[in-house]
């Protein structure tokens, strides 16, 4: 089952979290400006988590909450 297809079928947005958190992981390549890397690293460091978990958290929560 893709995203669109949660979607479509109205699901959840536990149901949409668990499975944008499921599955195998990829190696992504970004290029940001040093200062939004080094602001972002300090944020999580500040949060308790690595700097790929609050991409990981940002990008599902933009996925979620983002869909209506």
């Amino acid at each position: 089952m893709t995203y669109s297809d949660l979607i479509d079928a109205g699901a959840t947005e536990t149901e949409i979290q668990k499975h944008l958190a499921d599955g195998g992981q990829v190696a992504v390549t970004i290029r940001i400006p040093a200062n939004l890397r080094d602001s972002a690293k300090e944020a999580a460091e500040l949060r308790g988590v690595s700097f790929s978990a609050l991409v990981r958290m940002a990008l599902i929560e933009q996925l979620t909450d983002g869909r209506r």
